[in-house]
């Protein structure tokens, strides 16, 4: 009796493991968690699960849809959260639809407001996230970021009651012909230049050769001048977190946006300036597309914005880095480099685009003279960043920094302070001292530029 009882147990014991077997099969993955970063360059569906997935996916053109079938998962409570994050300003998302399609296959429907070239995949776990699967929805009309900023500039014009006509302006600011030309067609985006050398953008070199072309009666400074602003991180990459919670990626945002408007306001020597952010919300872009927007737009110089950590919270004072074509200027600056150029393993960029290796290209071709410019923007803005605060180190330093690489554009990296420290945590979080840094920063992109005047915008090649 005491054997079949035994026996009795054990089969029973082996059915409930087949059981649970076949259970864990069914089931598959489990979906962890779910978000939607929504932005006018593109939205981003990140699926977030314990598992890697796998998807077939169908683009249907009227109207304009993505399905996405997901394979040996169940519709759970993470999965339907999805539906509801969908948000009405979304410029890409009309809505989303999630259903139980087969017994092992999830079905998601992204109904979408216009065309969209959708770009699917998959990112290994990396820093705190698991497997991530990707739906980045790019329109199929890009926004050309020189065009947005050229009906910025128009729509400033005509708002302000002291605006000058058209024609009086032209003779002061060259990109003022420009502007004028683009206001009067439709706003159809153009595709991307082969080239993003400024001359491309410029009037034939012919046309210069008029005695009354506006180019050949302005000054060197008689023009609109460019500021790319970059805050960094964004959307999946939250950068650094603080000891209370606070994200580097959120802090940079409002200094970068409070320092657009002090620019927007301000001019050097007569010359009116303009900002550029290279992302005015909270979603994600890779280094390599930060360094083509601001060239794209043509900017003067660029500016990322920061904030730094360390594995200790005593570190403290504010930073600011240019580029390095050699070995880093310390060991600290080679590590920062270092950890800031992860930002794209964690952000999640799709390696298999076909401008990878374009875009790998465009951040190997620095120069001497981008350098040198750095640097003496560098010096300007640490010498007026240490009039508000600590600085962590007195001299400007350099390292490898992949988003610094524009090859024509001056570019520092600035460490605003230790967001891993505490009482800096404290300071990046106060409005009053987020004024006071932007304040600075701008004195110090003047002052660079009253004695570094830009160089015409129209000039022989």
């Amino acid at each position: 009796m005491g054997m079949r009882a035994d026996r009795r147990r054990l089969i029973k014991a082996g059915f409930l493991a087949l059981s649970l077997g076949a259970s864990h099969v069914a089931r598959g993955a489990t979906m962890m968690a779910v978000r939607i970063w929504p932005a006018a360059d593109y939205t981003r569906v990140t699926l977030e699960s314990d598992k890697a997935l796998q998807t077939r996916q169908t683009f249907i053109d009227s109207p304009p849809r993505l399905a996405v079938d997901i394979e040996g998962m169940e519709l759970n409570p993470a999965l339907r959260e999805l539906v509801g994050k969908v948000q009405a300003s979304d410029p890409n998302i009309a809505g989303i639809r999630v259903g139980q399609y087969s017994a092992h296959v999830v079905r998601l429907v992204i109904d979408l407001k216009r065309p969209i070239a959708p770009q699917v995949f998959t990112l290994q776990p990396v820093a705190a996230y698991a497997h991530r699967l990707v739906l980045d929805l790019y329109p199929t009309q890009a926004i050309d970021p020189l065009e947005q900023l050229i009906q910025e500039r128009v729509s400033a014009r005509a708002s302000s009651p002291a605006a000058a006509p058209v024609a009086a302006a032209n003779a002061s600011d060259p990109l003022g012909e420009l502007i004028a030309r683009q206001s009067q067609k439709p706003p159809t985006p153009a595709p991307a230049p082969a080239s993003t050398r400024r001359q491309e953008f410029e009037p034939p070199v012919a046309s210069m050769d008029r005695p009354d072309h506006p180019a050949r009666q302005t000054t060197p400074t008689d023009r609109l001048i460019v500021v790319a602003i970059d805050p960094g991180h964004g959307g999946e990459d939250p950068g650094a977190i603080g000891p209370g919670g606070t994200q580097e990626k959120d802090v940079v945002l409002k200094i970068a946006k409070m320092l657009r408007d002090r620019i927007n306001a301000s001019s050097v020597g007569g010359s009116p300036m303009r900002a550029y952010l290279t992302r005015d919300a909270d979603y994600f872009v890779p280094l390599q597309v930060r360094v083509q927007k601001a060239r794209r737009v043509q900017a003067d110089l660029l500016v990322s914005i920061h904030a730094d950590a360390f594995f200790t919270p005593q570190a403290s004072g504010a930073s600011v880095f240019a580029l390095s074509q050699g070995a880093a200027s310390s060991s600290a600056a080679r590590w920062m480099a270092q950890k800031e150029n992860k930002a794209d393993l964690v952000g999640g960029i799709n390696l298999g685009s076909q401008d990878a290796q374009v875009q790998h290209a465009l951040l190997d071709m620095s120069t001497t003279a981008q350098i040198k410019d750095s640097l003496q923007l560098g010096k300007h803005l640490l010498h007026q960043i240490g009039g508000v605060g600590r600085l962590h180190k007195p001299r400007v330093e350099q390292a490898g920094f992949a988003v610094l690489k524009a090859p024509d554009i001056p570019s520092v990296l600035v460490e605003t302070a230790f967001i891993s420290n505490p009482l800096e945590e404290e300071k990046l979080r106060s409005e009053s001292h987020q004024q006071k840094l932007t304040d600075a920063l701008l004195r110090g992109i003047v002052e660079y530029f009253s004695r570094n005047p830009p160089l015409a915008r129209n000039r022989s090649i």
